[in-house]
């Protein structure tokens, strides 16, 4: 019988080297569509579909996505109460608890869309110079905009009125409780789709295009703060990335895109 112990050796070393995927959150913003949001208790959009894809590659993890409000978001990530966040465009002056941020996930274009009746006697062509004396919506805690505009909103030069969301940033902005709003394009032309499906605006409201203001690029930010909570920081990040170049390589993250384009309707 000593033909039987091979086999079974080969097998008791097999179960004693397998260890179970690790269990890991990662938060991502619940107001941003189409790049980031919550419906019907699930992670939706842009990036959510990129990073499921991405945690598929990643074997020795086992991923959850929990969308979230993204100043309380922010807030998790820098006292170390959460692992990582999405998806935060790349401050680290501004926020120096995200720390590493993962390789650019995507692209993104920063606008200014005005009511034109508000701007029409403005030329319009420097940012943020020619917004003075005008009321700018903002997403709550989101810090785009460019160092100029801050100065200007502490300068008291431009109003800043903050809303938890694009969909209350565009309502504000519908109702003319704000002058402008400022997210990136595709966000608010999506919004805009969505609340003149849903009947919450006229189908001809007019908006105005004012600046393309930045291009950004959004990432997986991770906490620098309780890192022995989360000894395979390092681990995770690696295989991320790796697992991130390679479904563009393939094309996956074109072909989500494509899926979301929209024009101003």
């Amino acid at each position: 019988m000593k033909w039987l112990l091979l086999p079974t050796i080969l097998i008791s070393s097999a179960c004693l080297a397998y260890s179970p995927p690790t269990d890991v959150v990662v938060y991502g913003d619940d107001a941003y569509p189409p790049y980031s949001y919550l419906q019907e208790g699930m992670a939706k959009g842009i990036y959510a579909e990129i990073l499921y894809a991405v945690f598929e590659r990643m074997p020795d993890y086992r991923v959850i996505i929990k969308p979230i409000p993204w100043k309380r978001g922010l807030k998790m990530l820098k006292i170390g109460q959460s692992f990582a966040l999405f998806p935060p465009y790349y401050f680290p002056d501004k926020r120096p608890y995200i720390s590493p941020y993962s390789d650019p996930i995507l692209n993104e274009e920063v606008v200014v869309y005005c009511r034109p009746d508000r701007v029409k006697a403005l030329t319009l062509k420097q940012w943020p110079e020619d917004y003075f004396g005008l009321t700018i919506g903002i997403n709550e805690a989101f810090e785009i905009g460019g160092k100029a505009f801050w100065e200007a909103v502490n300068d008291g030069k431009i109003t800043l009125l903050e809303a938890k969301g694009n969909r209350p940033s565009i309502l504000n902005l519908y109702h003319k409780k704000s002058d402008c709003y400022v997210n990136d394009k595709l966000s608010i032309l999506w919004e805009v789709r969505l609340l003149i499906q849903e009947g919450q605006i006229e189908s001809d409201w007019p908006l105005q295009l004012g600046h393309s203001i930045s291009g950004e690029q959004g990432y997986l930010g991770f906490t620098n703060a309780s890192l022995s909570r989360y000894p395979y920081k390092h681990h995770f990040i690696r295989q991320f990335n790796q697992a991130l170049e390679q479904i563009k390589q393939e094309g996956i993250i074109d072909d989500i895109l494509a899926s979301y384009t929209v024009n101003h309707p």
